[in-house]
């Protein structure tokens, strides 16, 4: 089974990218530290799915973004041509943007598709590893080859399927996901994921959407994002045991680049001490 991975970015611009860790909305960066943090992030990303060497990759950009900076700054990855393509969403929501990006991918499962299967990231998660892609790919294959996958997949589309349906997600620290991937067999779609009447958070929704189809799920560890201050808090000592564990373990991936952007800031986090040790 051939899977794509897409990378949902905005193009890094100042003032355009992480402003809720800018100053002006209570967080700590200016807007150029928070453009510089979002691309060093991105790239990260970007170099943690070349090294998992297991899917062709995409990226989906912004519609007004700057493709040739975008270009531009791919051209400092690892491996610079392992970008398949970059391709502009046409999506007028966050639900009709990743859906765009799927659909890209797998063209209705028509034979025209690009891949099987599309897993989809987004570049604010840069403590991301390589091996929780390919862990996300082997378990998409495994329940495309699975008895129930089977079935759902040729009672959604009304004929035997070679191909299984499946779903595989990340859980993130606020109730979403930073990681979604599915068969192009599999009758799933973004409707109402993250804006829906019911007040429900997007992995319950996805959790509703795919009990109601019976499509078999699995899932990978938690991956965080970056959006809040008290986000940018948490990625500090976890930073520091990545650099240290990566030291010891070659199967660990230090974001290099988000890194240096930290060291460089100063940046160090604190917990409160309890008044009894104090």
């Amino acid at each position: 089974m051939k899977s794509a991975v897409v990378v949902f970015t905005k193009v890094p611009k100042v003032g355009e990218v992480k402003t809720r860790l800018t100053e002006a909305k209570g967080g700590i960066l200016t807007p150029e530290e928070a453009k510089d943090f979002y691309q060093a992030s991105l790239l990260d990303v970007l170099d943690s799915c070349i090294e998992a060497d297991c899917c062709d990759i995409y990226i989906c950009q912004n519609k007004d973004g700057d493709t040739h900076y975008l270009k531009e700054i791919t051209t400092t990855l690892s491996k610079p041509g392992a970008i398949k393509e970059i391709f502009v969403d046409e999506g007028k929501t966050f639900d009709q943007g990743m859906q765009y990006a799927a659909d890209y991918i797998l063209q209705n499962c028509g034979e025209n598709r690009l891949a099987d299967s599309v897993i989809i990231l987004g570049g604010d998660i840069p403590v991301f590893q390589p091996a929780t892609l390919r862990e996300a790919v082997k378990k998409l294959e495994m329940l495309a080859a699975s008895a129930e996958g089977l079935e759902c997949a040729q009672r959604a589309n009304g004929y035997e399927c070679r191909i299984g349906a499946g779903l595989v997600e990340s859980i993130d620290q606020e109730g979403g996901f930073n990681l979604i991937g599915y068969t192009c067999t599999t009758p799933f779609d973004f409707d109402g994921v993250f804006y829906n009447r019911y007040g429900f958070t997007a992995l319950d929704m996805i959790a509703q959407k795919v009990t109601e189809k019976n499509i078999p799920v699995s899932i990978v560890e938690m991956i965080p994002d970056v959006d809040l201050p008290g986000d940018l808090a948490s990625l500090i000592p976890a930073m520091n045991t990545l650099r240290l564990a990566a030291k010891y373990d070659s199967g660990i991936k230090l974001p290099r680049r988000t890194d240096e952007f930290l060291l460089n800031m100063g940046l160090v986090t604190s917990a409160p001490v309890p008044d009894k040790y104090k």
